[in-house]
C-alpha cells in the first residue's frame, strides 16, 4: 500500500511517521509551500512532535502527492475541508483512491458531517473512511499505546484499513456507526473546552459529572442525527474525551483553560467552530444540549463564565438516566 497524507500539521506529520516507521508503508507527506509547518519540515525534517525518516517523501506538489497514493489521508482544519476536496475532485482523478479523514468537527454553518461534505463535493461514499479516537502524539511517540476506531460506509473498506493499519502502538476497532462516530468525535472537542474552563476556574472536580452528562447530551444529538446514541459511550466520544479532559496535551482543553484565565491561545482548537455548528444544529433538531449551549455562549456571546456555569445548576431537577 502507498499512502499520501495531505496536511503536515501535528496530526498529519504523526500519521506519516506512524505509517512509515511503525508500519513500513511507502509514504508521502504534502503541505502548502507557504505554510510554516511545511517550511520547518523541509529544512529540518522534524517538528516538535516527530522526526521524519528519509524514506518519507515530503512535497508541496499536490499532483505528486495524489498520483503517488493508493490511499489518501486528509488531515487539515475541518472548516477548510470543503474547498480542499472541491479542488481535488475538480482537478485530479481520485475515482480509484480511498480517502481517510483524520480530523474531528462539523462544518459551520451547515452542521454537516465531514464525510457528508466530501460526498457532496463528488467523492464516492464507498471510498471514504474516518480514523478517530483517543491518543496524543506525545504519548504515541514515547511508545505508549492506545485504541482507536476506523469507520466507513463500506464494511469491506473498514476491515481492509483496520487490518492493515493496526500495530502494537494502536489497536484499531471496526466502526459500525459512521454517523455516531463522526458526531461523537466532533462533540468531544466541545467537552474538552468545557473541561479546560473548569480547570481554569479551579473546578476540576466537576470534570467527572461533565463526562457523564456530556456523553448523555451527545447521545441524544447522535440519535437525532440518525446515528446510534450508544456510540457516544464508545471510543470516539467518551473514550476520547476522557483522554482529552485530563490531558495536558489537548488543544481544546488548553484553549478552555486559557479562556477562563483570560490568556491568549494560538493553536487550533477545533471545538470552537464545532460548538457553533452543533449548537445551531441542535436548535434546528430541538435537542436540549445545555453544556454545548454554555460553551457556545461563553465563546461567541462572551457570557460570564461563572454565571453560565451557575445557570446549569439552576436548571429544573430531573431524573439522571432519562433526561
Amino acid at each position: 500500500m502507498k499512502f499520501s497524507v495531505l496536511g503536515c500539521g501535528r496530526w498529519g506529520s504523526f500519521i506519516s511517521w506512524y505509517l512509515s516507521d511503525k508500519k513500513g508503508y511507502d509514504t508521502c507527506l504534502y503541505g502548502r509551500a507557504s505554510s510554516n509547518a511545511f517550511q520547518n519540515l523541509q529544512s529540518t525534517r522534524k517538528n516538535e512532535y516527530v522526526s521524519l525518516n528519509d524514506k518519507i517523501i515530503l512535497t508541496s506538489n499536490l499532483t505528486e502527492a495524489i498520483d503517488f497514493a493508493e490511499i489518501i489521508i486528509i488531515s487539515i482544519s475541518s472548516q477548510n475541508l470543503r474547498e480542499f476536496v472541491r479542488d481535488i475532485v475538480a482537478n485530479y482523478n481520485i475515482a480509484d483512491k480511498k480517502i481517510i479523514l483524520c480530523m474531528k468537527g462539523l462544518e459551520t454553518p451547515s452542521g454537516k458531517r465531514l464525510t457528508e461534505v466530501c460526498i457532496e463535493e463528488g467523492v464516492d461514499k464507498n471510498n471514504i473512511a474516518v480514523w478517530l479516537g483517543p491518543g496524543h502524539i506525545q504519548d504515541f511517540t514515547r511508545n505508549i499505546p492506545n485504541c482507536m476506531t476506523i469507520d466507513s460506509y463500506n464494511k469491506e473498506l473498514t476491515y481492509l484499513l483496520v487490518d492493515n493499519l493496526a500495530s502494537e502502538l494502536i489497536r484499531f476497532y471496526y466502526g459500525d456507526d459512521i454517523i455516531g462516530n463522526e458526531i461523537g468525535a466532533a462533540c468531544k472537542n466541545i467537552m474538552g473546552i468545557c473541561a479546560g474552563v473548569l480547570d481554569g476556574l479551579g473546578y476540576s472536580a466537576m470534570k467527572g459529572p461533565l463526562m457523564v452528562r456530556g456523553a448523555f447530551e451527545v447521545s441524544k444529538f447522535i440519535t437525532a442525527m440518525g446515528g446510534d446514541g450508544y456510540t457516544a459511550y464508545g471510543l470516539t466520544h467518551l473514550g476520547d474525551y476522557e483522554t482529552t479532559l485530563f490531558s495536558k496535551y489537548s488543544n481544546n482543553r488548553n484553549f478552555g483553560e486559557k479562556l477562563a484565565l483570560g490568556l491568549p491561545f494560538d493553536k487550533l482548537a477545533e471545538g470552537v467552530k464545532t460548538s457553533e455548528a452543533v449548537y445551531k444544529k441542535a436548535l434546528q433538531l430541538n435537542v436540549d444540549m445545555p453544556i454545548t449551549e454554555a460553551v457556545y455562549q461563553i465563546i461567541f456571546e462572551k457570557a460570564n463564565l461563572k454565571d453560565t456555569l451557575a445557570s446549569l445548576f439552576n436548571r429544573s431537577v430531573k431524573t439522571e438516566k432519562y433526561s
